[in-house]
């Protein structure tokens, strides 16, 4: 008697394992349906993931102050970012979300590696570097907690960091693509003062100034505005 109540009670534990086994699967299934997937492996994230790549050595040269080869490279850095946007533009395939994120991350982490190893060599103030990094982290933690909150549970480091998949989408305002503009002139006019001997001209102070402003505003701009970010579901025929 006792074998037999031992026995269906295994029958039982059995069918309720593959009971949960078949429900997690149907909930993995139905989460993978609501996330939009989408080709990560384009020429635009390549040449971005390349522009980050190149950073630290960019960064390097400034602090060494190699500042013919520096420009030099960051010439190439503006290359690939002009070159990726318009690949992107110009073959809708070429085109990701992933790209959305990565393009402006890759902006940031060159504009801000500039900027810190420029006011290290004393060609840019503190002050300025210091508000333009603060934002620029505020900027990159709230990216984080979109993702994150976009993500449908279960929300797990590998599916949080899994770039394929599509959650949100970034569209950066028309004032923080200006501040972006400003930013790199100044970088790129700072960076080329010693190589053509215009170190400290009144030109590049207004540029501190105009910087400065144009930060503050873009960093307005986010907080006032709706449209800087959507979230993504994937549609599905009924």
């Amino acid at each position: 008697m006792f074998k037999e109540t031992e026995q269906i009670l295994r029958q039982k534990s059995n069918v309720l394992m593959q009971d949960i086994k078949a429900t997690k699967n149907k909930m993995k299934e139905r989460m993978e349906e609501a996330i939009e997937r989408e080709n990560i492996y384009t020429i635009p994230n390549f040449l971005c993931i390349f522009r980050i790549a190149m950073t630290p050595y960019l960064g390097m040269l400034i602090v060494q102050s190699n500042f013919d080869l520096a420009l030099a490279v960051l010439g190439l850095a503006a290359l690939t970012d002009l070159l990726d946007g318009w690949i992107a533009r110009t073959w809708k395939n070429q085109s990701t979300t992933l790209g959305s994120f990565l393009d402006p991350l890759a902006d940031k982490i060159l504009i801000s590696t500039l900027f810190l190893t420029l006011t290290y060599d004393e060609l840019i103030p503190f002050a300025l570097t210091a508000m333009i990094i603060t934002r620029d982290v505020i900027l990159v933690v709230a990216g984080f907690v979109i993702r994150y909150r976009s993500l449908p549970p279960p929300r797990t480091l590998t599916r949080y960091f899994d770039g394929s998949h599509a959650t949100a989408q970034l569209a950066p305002t028309f004032i923080s693509k200006v501040n972006t503009a400003i930013q790199l002139l100044l970088v790129g006019s700072t960076l080329a003062a010693p190589v053509f001997h215009y170190v400290d001209h009144q030109l590049l102070h207004c540029l501190w100034y105009i910087t400065g402003a144009t930060t503050i505003a873009a960093g307005l701009s986010y907080v006032i505005s709706k449209d800087t970010y959507k979230y993504l579901r994937k549609s599905t025929g009924k």
